[in-house]
């Protein structure tokens, strides 16, 4: 695998398109710590389960077409996005390890001018600032964010299948947590850590997966948690855009913001929220920033 100090960006087409402060506040963290990244004519990862399940074939040649340009530099890709994660790692274990389907994936690649190879890794962001260190974390933080209860929250792609991704245990994962620590703020430990968001089952059926959301959301609050640390596009849309048809089920209001893992890194890093895009999120930061001092 390719071991490079240069990383090709894989943000995806949701932040790209719905939500571009997440990528911002990425850059601006991969800057502090000396995360070099590079552009790249990427398209769609596509996605690892509706695209995927309804035609594996297609869904092998597109990821595989994403990592041929990374081999063709030579550098691993980092993603931004729980979902193209998965998808582009999956891609490459399998055409790695079954030489029948990287033959016939590799025909078709062919028809373009492209060939698999193999040669570089896919990495989660959350993998890279972990192994980061918190020790370089903390180097950069101005504005120690003690006090600060936060629920944290992976997401289901970011991990499993788990024998394959191998990113981090998926029924206790650490890394995230870890990270969100470096920063001197506090994951709480809730019952609901490890539920989906319910993202997923919107895309066929919105009550459950609002009644998901609130069962959710319900047990980070009884926790303590102040707001939610998400290092996923789908999630944070989840959590975020959706709050609000979540409490109209719920009979209540949550109110509870919700926070890339990336912006968090970013206010302890002394970075100014108009300029991180915070006021674009649909639940208000306001009150947390002020209150913890980051306004």
């Amino acid at each position: 695998m390719a071991k490079t100090e240069e990383y090709k960006m894989f943000q995806g087409c949701t932040i790209g398109n719905r939500i571009p402060f997440l990528e911002a506040s990425a850059r601006k963290v991969f800057d502090k710590l000396g995360i070099k990244t590079s552009e790249a004519p990427f398209a769609c990862c596509p996605d690892p389960v509706g695209f995927n399940s309804t035609d594996h074939l297609s869904w092998l040649a597109m990821g595989a077409r994403n990592l041929t340009i990374a081999e063709d530099e030579g550098k691993d890709i980092i993603s931004l996005c729980n979902g193209c994660f998965q998808t582009l790692k999956l891609v490459n274990k399998e055409l790695i390890h079954d030489e029948h389907e990287k033959e016939k994936i590799n025909a078709i690649l062919k028809t373009i001018g492209r060939e698999f190879k193999g040669t570089i890794n896919v990495k989660h962001f959350v993998e890279v600032l972990y192994d980061i260190g918190a020790d370089k974390i903390k180097e950069n933080v101005v504005k120690e964010l003690a006090g600060l209860k936060v629920a944290c929250h992976t997401g289901c792609h970011y991990n499993r299948p788990s024998e394959i991704v191998q990113t981090d245990d998926p029924m206790k994962p650490i890394k995230l947590r870890g990270v969100v620590k470096a920063t001197g703020a506090v994951p709480v430990d809730y019952e609901e850590e490890m539920l989906c968001c319910g993202a997923g089952v919107g895309n066929t059926e919105e009550e459950p997966a609002m009644q998901i959301l609130n069962n959710k959301i319900t047990s980070a609050m009884n926790a303590g948690a102040e707001a939610f640390i998400v290092n996923c596009p789908a999630c944070f849309q989840q959590f975020d855009t959706n709050q609000k048809k979540a409490e109209k089920i719920a009979g209540k209001n949550f109110g509870i913001p919700v926070l890339y893992v990336t912006e968090l890194l970013a206010l302890a890093f002394g970075e100014k929220p108009d300029d991180l895009g915070l006021k674009f999120h649909r639940v208000r930061l306001s009150a947390l920033l002020e209150k913890h001092g980051l306004s």
